[in-house]
């Protein structure tokens, strides 16, 4: 068994090598050199190309840069000069997001091609970790690291479903960790994306152009380079700390900086990297990497839209959105769960929520679903609501003080959100794909009261044209909807509900983890020879 050996290395300091290559920036002349890339792209952007050949880092006999500078300027020496500058900036970063602790490189136990021909000193190909020479796999637990930021719900709750999915199917096979790379794992300021995520929501207009004004390849691809320079020593040991086999990126600014390291170790083939994307329809383009192992597309549409990116059918699978594995599992009927939940087990059912925090117009909806719901002429209700208010414990006390026409309950933050849906007959939320994708599960035909620009925009009409739900944002007309629906309208009720339960995938999450295991299994039954 070869021994690897145990090297050092002094920290460097990235404006130290800047300063040290300063003069090329004004200094550098030589006619023959010429920039392949977008002249006319956005001005003031520093942008590296990751077009053309399988790794953008490779330049052949340093003639067909990189990367672009687009600047005004009437020299077109002056132009050069800053264009042959940009390219040793771009050295300069490739130098330094290289310099990553050196035990990285012995995540995943396999055999290490360029350190390791793969041969011992008797001339016996080296076994890979808990591999023998016969393509047997030994019973040593692989690790999964799942990447996420707390940049509203969703993405935890898929990972969460994604670990409870590898314990319920595997047991003490794997080893599942959750981690925010972004809050544990850099450093200032670049860990406070989650608060800055929150504070750019609550001011629309604000989220709306940061979305879109961060789409194009040039503008993304571009401040990945940048920050990868500052934060790719942290992120390194981040991962470095969990030594995973299988890494998981259930968030769209968690492929580019990971894979970027990945590459520069020479990890790509040695540890399966794959993306699960958490959003149904609409979904930035950082999503998609062209250098992961798989990527998990909910539906169709996100499917095309990766393909569009550049990644190969063969990398795409389309099983659905993770959610929690409970929702799989049958539930007792209506009249029981409603019994349990302290509800009128007659009455049809609204479930009103709005998400972990209770956020939205939840008190207005309320108070209209109890007015639409009594009916005047016989003096009697002819529904009721569920109301979850989530952490939020004013609107909690508030809605419990109210003296209702009809019959209403109000819970807090709930975790068994499965038997909430099934007590129910419909469902009022804003348009978050995992909750969207929870009530298909159960049949709930859904009315959208709001949705965040840019990633959620799409998943109203997914909604409304697969004929599954409606969209208001007047608490008057969704109370009307739920009226008509539980009276005279029963049959569009009953239609839209086989709708949704036929868009369903609730076994999106068993078939990711499975699909993954069978990537771990194919990697590992082969003995990993190294060329020589």
């Amino acid at each position: 068994m070869m021994q690897h050996s145990s090297v050092t290395q002094e920290p460097t300091n990235p404006f130290s090598l800047v300063s040290k290559k300063s003069p090329l920036l004004f200094n550098y002349s030589n006619s023959n050199f010429t920039v392949d890339a977008h002249s006319s792209l956005l001005s003031n952007y520093l942008y590296f190309d990751s077009r053309g050949k399988k790794d953008s880092w490779n330049i052949k006999n340093k003639s067909k840069p990189v990367c672009l500078l687009s600047l005004s300027s009437s020299s077109k020496s002056a132009s050069s000069r800053i264009s042959r500058g940009i390219f040793q900036f771009n050295e300069v970063i490739r130098f330094h997001c290289e310099k990553i602790p050196l035990g990285f490189a012995s995540v995943g136990g396999g055999v290490h091609c360029g350190e390791s021909n793969g041969v011992g000193d008797e001339g016996n190909v080296v076994e890979s970790e808990g591999v023998p020479n016969n393509g047997v796999e030994l019973e040593t637990p692989k690790k999964v690291l799942i990447l996420m930021s707390d940049t509203g719900g969703g993405h935890r709750a898929s990972a969460e479903a994604i670990r409870a999915a590898f314990n319920e199917e595997f047991g003490d096979k794997y080893q599942v960790f959750i981690t925010d790379l972004w809050t544990e794992h850099t450093p200032w300021p670049f860990n406070q994306l989650p608060r800055s995520y929150n504070f750019l929501v609550k001011h629309g207009s604000l989220w709306r152009m940061t979305y879109y004004a961060t789409a194009p390849r040039v503008v993304h691809q571009t401040n990945f380079a940048a920050t990868s320079t500052f934060i790719a020593r942290e992120v390194a040991k981040g991962l470095m700390k969990y030594q995973p086999d299988i890494i998981i990126s259930v968030h769209p600014l968690m492929q580019h900086v990971p894979l970027r390291i990945l590459r520069s170790k020479g990890l790509l083939k040695k540890i399966i990297f794959t993306t699960v994307v958490t959003d149904l329809s609409t979904c930035h383009p950082t999503w998609f990497h062209k250098l992961v192992t798989r990527c998990y597309s909910p539906s169709e549409e996100v499917a095309k839209r990766a393909l569009k990116a550049g990644l190969n059918p063969s990398q795409i699978k389309v099983y659905g959105l993770p959610v929690r594995p409970s929702f799989v599992k049958p539930v007792p009927p209506k009249v029981e769960l409603r019994k349990e939940l302290g509800m009128e087990h007659h009455l049809p059912a609204v479930l009103l929520m709005g998400g972990g925090e209770g956020m939205g117009p939840i008190e207005a909806t309320a108070r209209a679903l109890g007015d639409a719901l009594y009916d005047e002429t016989i003096g009697e209700p002819i529904g009721q609501v569920l109301v979850i208010c989530g952490r939020n414990k004013k609107l909690f006390n508030r809605l419990n003080s109210v003296h209702w026409k009809v019959p209403v309950q109000v819970k807090g933050f709930v975790t068994k959100m499965e038997e909430c849906m099934g007590a129910c007959d419909c469902i009022i939320t804003k348009a978050g794909p995992g909750t969207i994708a929870e009530a298909m599960i159960r049949g709930l035909p859904i009315i959208l009261n709001g949705y965040i620009a840019g990633q959620e925009a799409g998943n109203v009409p997914y909604v409304i044209e697969n004929g599954c739900g409606k969209y208001s944002k007047s608490p008057k007309k969704i109370a009307n909807i739920v009226a008509q629906w539980f009276g005279p309208r029963q049959d569009e009720l009953r239609m839209m509900s086989q709708n949704a339960l036929r868009l369903a995938r609730p076994d999106a999450v068993f078939k990711i983890v499975h699909d993954m295991h069978e990537l771990v299994r194919q990697k590992n039954f082969v003995p990993q020879y190294c060329p020589a």
